[in-house]
């Protein structure tokens, strides 16, 4: 894909439905009894990854696009499947599925594509192991392929290393299954559709301060799910309206769960001109239009507790702080290193190859903003968020922006590139 500088954005758009809360209608509604009746649903890699392996175990689910119907099978009506379940490009995916085979009658073999056969499965493979799982690295690095023994959970209280969503929803999805009660304790709180969305279907979930319990399930209950606008998805237009000169942005139904809204607080923190309109409340899930007008950006220290607010944005907050005024670092955020690549060092390559001044550190970057930016060859590393935060920085660039593996924007946002072009007054040629 060649980009380049083509003049300012404007207009409305709604992204694609929430990549978090998408997966968990499929499994949720999986397991429940009942129809689960899913409206937004993202149609990207990952989530019918998350479709496909649910369906190999006996559930009938029905893609209509517009609307996702899954018929569950009920906490205990999963299935054997007759082949390895291939979670494709999806940790999500991989991760939670886990604490759900965990606690079947059968075994099963989980795997995906290379990317996932590199990313860290012990955080999960530890807690599960300590409630009664059986599970095994095939290959003995901790890593996918996984061979998963079904057997019966007790419930425990496990303290976790890391902030994150996914080993939280692996043991509440394995609690569900546990002979007691199930309690997570993380040094900062992740995202929390898991636990809305699980009351939502009738399971016992609370939460006090950083700890979250479950106490064993008899059945869930179909639902209609409201899929809200991905936050992470808009977070490349939040940033388009606010770096390019000239740029208005009115982007619409965008999840604002205050565990996911942290680029928010730091667009703020950088002097942005954004504004929040319509705010409602979705199905548990609050949600607004956001209005983002250009604004003159200044760096700012992005670190503690809100990083897993906003993980999966932090590669174009990197970008924003190349193009704003003054120093920006991020810290505490070495949870970038096992994404779907290496985050730190490939912004950081990325960023210097078009003229930025950027530091790599332990555990995240010092950007020096204010530097003239050019166009260069990015390399995506075949990394959704890489590829659409370097089509966002082209808009400031001078000269031809490449960005080699474009295509995997398929993972989250299929229609990326088109979406954006339609936002450019100046039209190019890509």
């Amino acid at each position: 894909m060649e980009l380049k500088k083509w003049g300012p954005l404007r207009g409305e758009i709604t992204v694609p439905g929430d990549k978090s809360i998408s997966h968990r209608a499929v499994m949720f509604g999986s397991l429940a009894k009942g129809t689960t009746e899913i409206h937004g649903f993202l149609q990207g890699a990952d989530c019918l990854s998350t479709i496909s392996c649910f369906e190999k175990m006996g559930v009938s689910i029905e893609n209509k696009g517009d609307v996702v119907l899954v018929h569950g099978n009920g906490l205990h009506g999963l299935k054997k499947p007759e082949t390895i379940l291939d979670c494709g490009n999806s940790g999500t995916t991989t991760r939670l599925i886990s604490g759900i085979l965990s606690a079947q009658d059968f075994d099963v073999t989980l795997t995906g594509d290379a990317s996932i056969q590199k990313r860290p499965m012990k955080r999960i493979m530890e807690p599960l192991s300590r409630m009664g799982a059986d599970i095994t690295s095939i290959r003995g690095n901790d890593c996918a392929p996984l061979l998963i023994r079904g057997t019966k959970l007790h419930g425990i209280h496990y303290t976790s290393k890391v902030a994150s969503a996914q080993v939280k929803s692996a043991i509440l999805l394995a609690g569900l299954y546990a002979d007691g009660i199930t309690q997570v304790t993380e040094p900062f709180v992740s995202r929390n559709h898991s636990e809305r969305m699980l009351k939502l279907f009738g399971a016992s979930v609370s939460t006090e301060e950083t700890t979250a319990s479950i106490s064993p399930a008899t059945q869930l209950y179909g639902q209609k799910v409201m899929v809200p606008g991905d936050i992470s998805s808009a977070a490349y237009f939040i940033a388009a309206g606010l770096m390019v000169p000239g740029s208005e942005i009115l982007i619409k139904n965008v999840g604002i769960n205050p565990t996911r809204d942290g680029l928010l607080h730091v667009c703020r923190a950088m002097g942005a001109d954004l504004t929040l309109l319509n705010v409602r409340g979705q199905e548990g899930e609050p949600t607004a239009d956001i209005l983002v007008r250009h604004s003159a950006l200044h760096g700012t220290t992005v670190g503690g507790a809100i990083i897993p607010t906003l993980i999966d944005e932090l590669p174009m907050i990197a970008a924003m702080a190349a193009a704003a005024e003054g120093e920006t670092r991020i810290c505490d955020a070495g949870e970038l290193k096992v994404k779907e690549s290496n985050r730190i060092a490939v912004m950081v390559e990325n960023l210097t190859a078009m003229g930025a001044d950027v530091t790599e550190t332990e555990d995240g970057m010092i950007i020096r903003g204010g530097k003239p930016l050019h166009g260069a060859v990015i390399n995506s590393h075949l990394d959704h968020r890489i590829a659409m935060t370097f089509a966002v920085t082209a808009q400031c660039a001078e000269g031809l922006t490449t960005i080699q593996g474009a295509d995997c924007v398929n993972i989250s946002y299929p229609r990326f590139y088109e979406e954006l072009m339609g936002l450019i007054q100046k039209r190019g040629v890509c």
